[in-house]
């Protein structure tokens, strides 16, 4: 899978997208979007970040680097749709996530 780089954030951090993963330094971070104007908490986000669009797990970020994200999540669609060795790569990364959540590491 192909890794694009999103953002570094302020303490060195990369912030990359791997396949339908978004993930911040290496590790799995979210695997979807957010808009910060429908996040419970837009207030203090924009607070923060005042010219944060959307969310990525915990990490804020502008609307030109969400169009990183999405891109690069349709180029990754595409990807799996013809290959099946990236569907298994698909099915593992969603069960991390399942596992994650029911805080299993």
């Amino acid at each position: 899978m192909a890794r694009t780089l999103v953002k570094t954030t302020e303490d060195g951090r990369k912030l990359e997208v791997v396949g339908l993963a978004i993930c911040l330094d290496g590790e799995l971070e979210a695997f979807e979007l957010v808009e910060v104007k429908m996040h419970p908490n837009r207030r203090k986000i924009w607070q923060a970040a005042p010219d944060a669009t959307h969310m990525a797990g915990r990490v804020t970020l502008t609307r030109e680097q969400a169009e990183i994200v999405n891109e690069a999540f349709a180029a990754a669609q595409t990807e799996i749709l013809a290959n099946p060795t990236a569907i298994n790569e698909r099915f593992r990364i969603a069960a991390m996530w399942k596992a994650r959540e029911q805080g299993i590491e």
